[in-house]
C-alpha cells in the first residue's frame, strides 16, 4: 500500500490546524482527517462521528500502530510543507 496523494487544507484555529485527505494507491481516499495541536504537539485525528451517548467513534483508522505512525509521519510532513508554501507565498507578496 502506498500513499499517492495527500491534500492539506489549512485552518486558522487555536487547536484545529488543518484538514487532510489521503489517497491510497490512486484508488481509495479517506477524507476528514484533522490535524490537532495537542499538549505534546500536532497529531492526526482520524475521521469520526458522534455517537448518541456523546462519545466519538472513528469511521476509518489504521489497524496497527506501525501503519498509524507511517500515515501520521507522511501527513504531518505534507502539513509542514503546505505551511512553508503558504509562508513563502506570503513573504513573496509582501516583498513585491
Amino acid at each position: 500500500m502506498e500513499i499517492t496523494e495527500i491534500r492539506i487544507s489549512l485552518h486558522d484555529d487555536n487547536k484545529l490546524k488543518a484538514f487532510a485527505s489521503v489517497t491510497f494507491d490512486d484508488c481509495f481516499v479517506v477524507r476528514g482527517l484533522k490535524l490537532i495541536e495537542g499538549t505534546k504537539g500536532t497529531f492526526v485525528a482520524m475521521p469520526s462521528r458522534k455517537r448518541p451517548d456523546g462519545s466519538y467513534q472513528d469511521i476509518a483508522h489504521p489497524i496497527n500502530s506501525e501503519t498509524r505512525s507511517w500515515m501520521e509521519k507522511e501527513i504531518l510532513s505534507a502539513y509542514e510543507q503546505e505551511r512553508e508554501n503558504i509562508q513563502s507565498e506570503t513573504e513573496k507578496e509582501l516583498s513585491e
